[in-house]
C-alpha cells in the first residue's frame, strides 16, 4: 500500500508508475498540512468556537479527500474519481478563501474564533495556519492534475489491455458516423 508499491507489472508505463508515486506522495504532503492546521486553530482555543469549528471541519474534509485519493490510488480502481475530484474542487476552493480572510482580516478572523492566547502569538499562530492553508491549496490543485493524468494513463493502458494488437486498427477505423447514416438524413445535412 501507499509509496511501497512496486512496478512489476509491465503493462504500466514508467510515467503513469511515477505520476502515481507523486499523487500518492502529494496526498501525504496533504494530510500532515491539513492535521497541522487543525493543531494550529485547537492551541488558540481548546474548545473551538462556530467559526474554529468549521475551519476543523473544513480541514477534516481535506483529511478525507486525501485518505480516499491515496486509497482509491493504491486500489487501482476508478470507482470513486468522479466524487474525489468534486470533493477536492470544494475544499481547495475554501482553502484558498480561509487563507485569503486570515491574511486580510487577521484580528476580526481571531475575534470569531475567541482565542485565550495573546493576540500578537494568535495572530502569528494564525499566520502559520493561513501559510498552510495557502499550501493546502496549492496542493489540491496539483492532486487534481495528477488524478487527471493516472485517469488518462489508466484509460489508455486500459484500451491497449482490452483491444491487444487491433487497438491502433479499431481506433483508425472509429468514425462517429458512417456514408450510410448520413444518406437517411435531411438534405441541409448531407454535406
Amino acid at each position: 500500500m501507499g509509496i511501497g508499491m512496486n512496478n512489476s507489472n509491465p503493462s504500466v508505463s514508467p510515467s503513469h508508475y511515477h505520476t502515481h508515486k507523486v499523487f500518492l506522495l502529494c496526498n501525504y504532503i496533504l494530510l500532515g498540512a491539513a492535521s497541522s492546521c487543525i493543531f494550529l486553530t485547537l492551541s488558540l482555543r481548546l474548545l473551538p468556537s462556530v467559526c474554529g469549528f468549521f475551519v476543523i471541519l473544513l480541514h477534516i474534509f481535506t483529511i478525507a479527500g486525501a485518505v480516499s485519493g491515496c486509497a482509491a490510488a493504491s486500489a487501482g480502481t476508478g470507482k470513486w474519481y468522479g466524487a474525489h475530484m468534486v470533493a477536492t474542487v470544494l475544499t481547495a476552493i475554501f482553502q484558498g478563501s480561509v487563507s485569503v480572510l486570515i491574511f486580510t482580516r487577521t484580528g476580526d478572523f481571531l475575534g470569531e474564533l475567541k482565542s485565550y492566547v495573546r493576540e500578537e502569538d494568535a495572530s502569528v499562530i494564525l499566520k502559520l495556519g493561513g501559510g498552510l492553508s495557502i499550501l493546502i491549496f496549492c496542493l489540491e490543485w496539483v492532486v487534481l492534475t495528477l488524478a487527471f493524468f493516472l485517469k488518462y494513463y489508466a484509460s489508455v493502458e486500459g484500451d491497449h489491455i482490452q483491444l491487444g494488437a487491433n487497438s491502433r486498427a479499431a481506433m483508425r477505423s472509429s468514425k462517429v458516423q458512417q456514408e450510410e447514416d448520413l444518406k437517411d438524413w435531411p438534405w441541409p445535412f448531407q454535406v
